[in-house]
């Protein structure tokens, strides 16, 4: 397992079985890049099928987390039709959902910040611990778009009134805020996130894997279906999403660094 070569994400276990997968595109923030996506989609699978493997750490690595989709990416976006629009939302959306069934425990290390698709990841994870200075955001409506593939597993986590607020407002927020909702599970200083991170694995080290793999099966299992019609759904409303002209318009905006016309100070 630790022999896997990939482009954007690193992955490696240690003698524990504890499997470290971290985003590896620090130069970009660890933005989401199609090949990352597809990387990380990847080594679930991979993780998930190992027996050597008991714990799995989602970690990124440099300043930032994760920043969200990667600019090249959302340019392509710009110029795509309906088909590949939907085929690259159904990317993510698998992604998420490899990461949500992972049939090991999975802890998120958060450090810098996470916005978009980096939220996502947050919540798909089972514990995260994350850095007191940390910020946070799903900022897609200031561009005229929703954040819609992930926003299952964003309202599996946080709850239906506390999405609500995020998505409308599209604000960024504190690491004591994501605390408050159960997007994160535990707030560290920077030079003491390794070490609380390490806090949450160890006791996941003493459980039975069958039973904690079937342990969160049961809770996945007591919340709503995020079923493939639920990730067709989430990608045809971000493909009509794209299709709006508010989108066109916002996108245009924000690569220009110009305010968005429905910006009132």
């Amino acid at each position: 397992m630790s022999g896997v070569a990939y482009q954007t994400v690193s992955l490696a276990v240690d003698a524990r079985g504890v499997a470290r997968l971290a985003l590896a595109r620090p130069e970009k923030r660890n933005a989401m890049s199609a090949t990352m996506i597809a990387e990380l989609t990847d080594a679930a699978e991979k993780l998930g099928a190992d027996p050597g493997v008991r714990v799995v750490e989602l970690s990124g690595t440099g300043a930032v987390f994760c920043a969200g989709g990667d600019l090249d990416w959302m340019r392509a976006q710009m110029g795509a039709d309906r088909a590949t629009r939907i085929a690259s939302a159904m990317a993510l959306a698998r992604m998420l959902r490899a990461l949500d069934r992972l049939p090991k425990p999975l802890i998120g290390r958060v450090q810098g910040g996470a916005y978009g698709g980096g939220v996502g990841l947050m919540a798909v994870c089972d514990a995260v611990v994350a850095a007191e200075d940390a910020s946070f955001g799903l900022t897609e409506a200031r561009l005229g778009l929703i954040p819609a593939t992930i926003a299952p597993y964003v309202v599996a986590r946080v709850g239906v009134g506390a999405a609500r607020r995020l998505f409308v407002s599209a604000r960024s927020f504190s690491g004591a805020e994501a605390l408050a909702m159960g997007l994160a599970h535990r707030l560290a200083t920077p030079d003491e996130l390794d070490a609380a991170a390490q806090e949450e694995i160890a006791p996941c080290l003493q459980t039975a894997p069958g039973a904690a793999a079937r342990a969160k099966a049961l809770a996945r299992s007591l919340a709503a279906d995020i079923d493939d019609a639920v990730l067709a759904d989430t990608a045809a409303r971000l493909a009509d999403a794209w299709e709006d002209p508010e989108a066109e318009t916002g996108v245009a905006a924000f690569f220009s660094r110009l305010p968005p016309p429905w910006t009132v100070s």
